[in-house]
């Protein structure tokens, strides 16, 4: 009998529709999160909150950041139907990969290309083209 190194466990495999319906759970529970923020900044700050113009940039980031998280979460759910149940996922090789990457990140101190708007814009700002 030879002995080629540790045995290793089996990954845990999941079906892909099913680790998708969790994350649309949870976008949707992050949504409501930022959504309950609102009231609590109008009843800190009062009525007053609402003449300031930076005031209103923030409770349109907010506004914007639950849109976005609902749209997220509705997309996602929209194409898991289209998902056969048979198609898996190997959860433990891919949070890895998440972590690697969120590694490399902070190591190398490299900045977020994919971010859908430059930090130097306020909330609700756009460009027409």
């Amino acid at each position: 009998m030879t002995f080629s190194g540790p045995i290793e466990p089996p990954s845990p495999v999941e079906a892909l529709p099913d680790i998708l319906m969790r994350i649309v759970s949870e976008l949707h529970d992050v949504a409501y999160l930022i959504e309950r923020i609102e009231p609590q900044l109008l009843e800190i700050g009062g009525a007053d909150v609402l003449n300031s113009p930076d005031s209103m940039k923030i409770m349109q980031g907010i506004d914007l950041a639950v849109q976005k998280a609902r749209g997220l979460a509705e997309f996602i759910d929209t194409i898991t139907g289209e998902i056969p149940q048979s198609w898996a996922v190997d959860v433990a090789t891919a949070l890895s990969l998440v972590k690697l990457a969120e590694m490399q990140k902070a190591l190398g101190g490299a900045t977020r290309h994919g971010h859908s708007q430059p930090l130097s814009k306020a909330a609700g700002d756009f460009d027409f083209f």
